[in-house]
């Protein structure tokens, strides 16, 4: 189970822009700041928007702010709102058919760190990782 490229950078976006939680970030600032590509962005941008996480200002001085509660915005809100909780009950190796009766050489290790994975998720908040020092986003 791997993350999408549009999870990754929907992560990386919302926890950049909760440090400057008050300001209006444009796309551009945020794409001179994230190294994501510019359309990829707007793109992005435009989703997370409907989605309800951020509002958006027009004109020349407009941009992008977190509307949401930063302890409302939780890991797992985010990959469901981008990619959809699915990918989690595939098979780690692949496999087609994979289940408990018609287990992979991984099934049962992956079904034990999968629900580690999904604990941390739903449990760590925008809120949480805004009072860590990160360097990278």
């Amino acid at each position: 189970m791997i993350l999408t490229k549009t999870t990754e950078y929907s992560v990386r976006v919302l926890a950049y822009m909760a440090k400057e939680k008050e300001q209006l970030l444009s796309a551009k600032y945020l794409h001179e700041q994230l190294n994501i590509p510019y359309k990829y962005l707007t793109h992005l941008m435009t989703d997370l928007t409907k989605s309800g996480y951020l509002t958006s200002v027009k004109g020349r001085d407009g941009g992008f702010r977190i509307i949401k509660d930063l302890k409302e915005i939780t890991l797992a809100s985010i990959v469901e709102t981008v990619e959809g909780m699915d990918s989690f009950n595939a098979c780690i190796l692949g496999f087609h058919e994979c289940s408990s009766e018609n287990p992979c050489a991984m099934h049962f290790v992956w079904e034990e760190n999968k629900k580690q994975l999904l604990h941390t998720l739903k449990s760590t908040s925008l809120d949480d990782l805004n009072h860590v020092n990160i360097n990278k986003f």
